[in-house]
């Protein structure tokens, strides 16, 4: 067997191609290999499908894998068919998408490694410009988001976050049950909601399939959701009140150590939930509590409202909550005076989480995995790039990996 032949049966041509020549050339080396189709071949009109005959050929390149160390690209006159119904149109070539630059072979490679790196690290070890990778990431991203069917979603999460440094935020979309990013738009206000609307439709749903929104206290999502989504129910995450709960006994840590108290090296103990820290920042804990009495009652107020999420009665969660509001609001902590007319202000939403157990969940499930995408995009000089790698790492979309036909 020529090495043509060998070449010929391992590219999986088929009948119409062939391997005619290959050559090592360049500095650094490359291996070439020339194709050819055979002659007095009929190729398919890629419109009507009927076999027509050769107009003329144009010369293309596309970049294979590496052959060993060896930089590997197939080159070839790619001939233009002759149909009396529709004109001179190009063939499609087996080995190769229409508009590429690379085999399909090569392809599969780049999409398996997209997986694993950044792109620009994947530039590095291919040894191609790294706007090439991404417009191929982008082809098969952007086609399996498209047909991602949404038809049965019901109930989904919104979040915002950190696009690039400085005030440039996103705003991400997804569904409640399965931690399955959406949808990623640009800014943080309530066109993102409407844009969602949009995308709902042209995947198979409609907005009155949504039954339930979890979000923060964002009054841009508040207006979105109201103004798009009239039949779905607004759910405050019980995560994002915990978090306004920490902040409150942070100020109120903070005020302290202005007025002389001995807090140094106290903040993670004070911070988060007891059960996370080591015996000696519990002890910790304890005794500052016992010490400054405004700091005890502001761990218990932050620790009942945990405690009254711990509820499965909704009517049970409401009265403790009322009744939690009162103490706060004559605690004389200032910080939590302020957290309790906010509860007040979106009682409805708070008490949502009780009938629907809807929480941000899905958004924390998918919030590290949106930080991986970054990395991935790292270097990334348009909002396109960051939100490709984030479909690809967090969208759980079918990909076509491409493979030779």
């Amino acid at each position: 067997m020529t090495p043509e032949e060998l070449f010929t049966a391992a590219l999986g041509l088929g009948r119409q191609w062939r391997v005619a020549q290959c050559r090592f050339e360049g500095e650094p080396k490359r291996l070439e290999l020339r194709l050819e189709h055979v002659p007095g071949e009929h190729f398919e009109c890629p419109v009507c499908k009927d076999l027509c005959g050769i107009h003329d050929t144009i010369e293309r390149r596309w970049r294979h894998m590496d052959f060993f160390q060896y930089r590997c690209e197939l080159v070839a006159k790619v001939p233009r068919t002759w149909c009396r119904k529709d004109g001179v149109h190009q063939v499609q070539v087996p080995w190769a998408r229409e508009g590429s630059g690379f085999t399909l072979m090569m392809e599969a490679l780049m999409m398996l490694l997209s997986a694993e790196m950044p792109v620009d690290a994947m530039a590095d070890l291919l040894d191609e410009h790294d706007t090439r990778l991404w417009r191929v990431l982008m082809h098969y991203v952007e086609q399996a988001h498209a047909k991602s069917d949404w038809s049965a979603l019901q109930r989904i999460a919104v979040d915002e976050t950190s696009a690039r440094r400085g005030q440039r935020y996103v705003t991400n979309v997804l569904d409640a049950e399965n931690s399955r990013l959406l949808l990623m738009v640009e800014g943080r206000s309530a066109e993102a909601l409407r844009a969602f609307t949009t995308a709902l439709v042209e995947h198979g749903g409609d907005p009155t399939q949504i039954e339930a929104i979890a979000m923060d206290m964002s009054p841009s999502y508040v207006k979105g959701a109201t103004e798009y989504f009239p039949r779905a129910r607004i759910v405050f995450d019980k995560f994002h009140v915990m978090v306004l709960a920490g902040r409150a006994l942070d100020k109120v840590r903070c005020e302290l150590q202005r007025e002389g108290a001995d807090l140094k090296g106290a903040m993670w103990s004070l911070r988060g939930n007891t059960w996370n820290l080591s015996e000696d920042r519990q002890k910790q804990r304890k005794n500052l509590c016992r010490q400054y009495t405004k700091l005890g009652r502001a761990m218990s107020l932050r620790e009942t409202l945990q405690a009254i999420y711990a509820n499965s009665d909704r009517q049970l969660a409401e009265a403790e909550l009322h009744w939690w509001c009162r103490w706060a609001a004559r605690s004389r902590l200032s910080p939590f005076r302020d957290l309790a007319k906010t509860v007040r202000q979106h009682w409805e939403g708070i008490l949502a989480y009780f009938d629907t157990r809807l929480t941000s969940a899905a958004i924390e499930a998918v919030n590290g995995v949106i930080q991986l995408a970054k990395r991935m995009a790292r270097g990334f000089r348009n909002f396109v790039y960051f939100r490709t790698a984030a479909y690809h790492r967090a969208g759980k979309l079918n990909l076509a990996v491409p493979t030779m036909t």
